[in-house]
């Protein structure tokens, strides 16, 4: 009996992923693959099909979704005759009791071989079809075979809440950070325009101011220039003690 109860790893994951991928593809069933997966992990096949629809399926809704195309298109090339039957690629080990107790089941007369054959791979697609809504299957209210408790379905769900709070949280802070950031950028740019204004009229300024000083320093050697060309004034002093400017 399989009782395996340890936590599911990345490595099995993948393991169920590309298992049920290759079944599906193929043309067999999710629960074959899931007896495949069951007995590599020592698990049963229940619990590996309450992880691939809890946990493990949302991951790889596109690629399931492509191995289903894969499907049809291979039926198609097969025909109706071949690639519309489900084909199990994957036989589960079968113990003595159970060989003893198939060897003593009698095959009705009136059935044919065909059609015996074929009931239990309908049996076992509509198994796997209804296998996709675990709430509402016979299955997963067995927890002795699931090997999987309520509270840690309670804990995984709790956790992956709080996982995409996180998430949302982070998602908001950075589109914050963003606008944030492209307020800055664009105040820089307005200050690199304005400091570029205020450099080129600091250098009008200064042109102007060289120019001013150019012109005020032309217009005072002009006034010494002319001071010294001016005569000086010549005076005389008359009998009377007084100064009369001489005419020149």
């Amino acid at each position: 009996m399989k009782v395996r109860q340890d936590a599911w790893t990345d490595e099995n994951d993948l393991l169920l992923a590309e298992t049920v991928l290759r079944h599906v593809r193929e043309g067999s069933t999710q629960l074959n693959a899931f007896e495949e997966v069951g007995d590599k992990l020592n698990r049963t096949s229940a619990a590996c099909g309450f992880r691939w629809n809890a946990v493990v399926r949302h991951r790889y809704e596109k690629a399931l979704q492509l191995a289903k195309k894969q499907r049809k298109q291979r039926q198609r090339v097969l025909g109706k005759d071949q690639g519309g039957k489900k084909k199990l690629l994957y036989s589960p080990p079968v113990t003595a009791s159970v060989s003893e107790e198939l060897e003593t089941l009698p095959l009705p007369a009136e059935m044919p071989l065909e059609t015996a054959v074929e009931e239990p791979e309908m049996a076992v697609e509509f198994a796997a079809e209804t296998y996709v809504k675990p709430a509402v299957t016979q299955t997963y209210r067995q927890p002795a075979t699931t090997g999987l408790s309520l509270d840690s379905v309670i804990s995984y769900l709790q956790n992956f809440h709080h996982a995409n709070l996180q998430n949302e949280a982070l998602k908001s802070e950075n589109e914050r950070l963003k606008r944030e950031m492209a307020e800055l950028r664009k105040q820089n740019e307005e200050l690199a325009a304005k400091i570029s204004g205020l450099e080129q009229n600091s250098e009008t300024i200064q042109e102007d101011y060289e120019t001013l000083m150019k012109i005020m320093n032309r217009a005072r050697k002009l006034v010494l220039f002319e001071e010294e060309e001016r005569p000086a004034t010549k005076f005389k002093m008359d009998r009377n003690g007084n100064l009369e400017k001489v005419a020149e």
